[in-house]
């Protein structure tokens, strides 16, 4: 195998196809011996790719335009687009069959980190439906990714934004109910991407396309095969949770087009992705597509 290599991502069944690949050993079989690091958002998975923690970061591609805006010299470039839709759900109090998002005029929302993804897609989606983010409601960023749940659970908020598992675990606890999907209606967003260091993917472009190669089987298994055998195979990944609620979580997600068939990042993607940045007053000035990401590794992967 190639040396050992580190990745940070986020732990979600989300990313069904990283963990397919892992538990099938589709990686092993590129040669590859990877190290998964569980980051805590892409601010912290950034962190560690540029000081050389991890050699691969799996995230939000917002925070590599960050970066090279703040004029990173040796910039993070996105080699492979991970998932096409907003992962995360909106989850209410109460069931709210014929929920509508201008039901949120005048109601707390527990909300994500200022200039991350799940944050701006959020916004994204309510000045879609004519609502202002900072006037029509209020959102509470206070609290740190992955403790909202929790929160809301003890009974902060009305409505909260949460990732999987705990949109499901709210609901199962009858703790919340989701009542809205942002990946349903933020439409195609390129939401997380597999992203290395210039300098890392020119001195290895033979590990980033074993890499690359070895994600490409876990996406063809993820969209030729059941959520149920989806979620048998990633299970020993999420060992908290039961069969049932993985299924369910990867149902929910198959049913809404989450994973691409290829992972190709196109342009027309990272245009939208910087008009989202845009939308939340993140970006003062576009990057050029071209410098931050390559689709040679996988467009290479398509072919094998």
């Amino acid at each position: 195998p190639y040396r050992r290599q580190r990745q940070m991502c986020i732990r979600d069944s989300f990313y069904a196809p990283q963990y397919v690949a892992l538990e099938n050993g589709y990686f092993t079989q590129e040669g590859l011996d990877l190290d998964l690091v569980t980051g805590y958002g892409a601010d912290k998975t950034m962190a560690a790719v540029i000081s050389g923690e991890a050699q691969i970061g799996f995230m939000g591609a917002e925070a590599s335009v960050y970066a090279y805006l703040e004029g990173a010299n040796d910039p993070v470039i996105n080699f492979a687009q991970g998932t096409q839709r907003a992962g995360n759900f909106l989850v209410a109090r109460e069931e709210m069959a014929d929920f509508q998002w201008s039901d949120l005029k005048g109601k707390e929302v527990l909300g994500g980190r200022k200039g991350g993804m799940p944050e701006m897609v959020f916004e994204y989606i309510l000045k879609e439906n004519g609502l202002d983010p900072a006037k029509d409601l209020s959102i509470d960023q206070s609290i740190d990714f992955g403790s909202t749940a929790a929160a809301f659970s003890g009974g902060k908020g009305e409505f909260t934004v949460e990732f999987e598992p705990a949109a499901t675990t709210l609901e199962k606890n009858g703790d919340g109910f989701v009542v809205a999907s942002l990946g349903v209606d933020s439409g195609y967003v390129p939401y997380t991407s597999y992203s290395a260091k210039t300098s890392y993917v020119e001195k290895h472009p033979e590990i980033i396309q074993a890499f690359t190669d070895g994600l490409q089987k876990g996406v063809d298994y993820v969209n030729s095969h059941t959520a149920e055998e989806i979620a048998k195979v990633i299970q020993p990944q999420f060992k908290e949770n039961d069969l049932d609620t993985i299924t369910r979580i990867v149902e929910r997600y198959q049913s809404q087009d989450t994973w691409k068939e290829n992972l190709v990042f196109e342009k027309e993607s990272f245009e939208l992705l910087q008009d989202i940045l845009e939308s939340a007053g993140e970006l003062e000035k576009r990057a050029d597509y071209e410098k931050l990401v390559t689709t040679i590794y996988a467009k290479e992967a398509m072919k094998k």
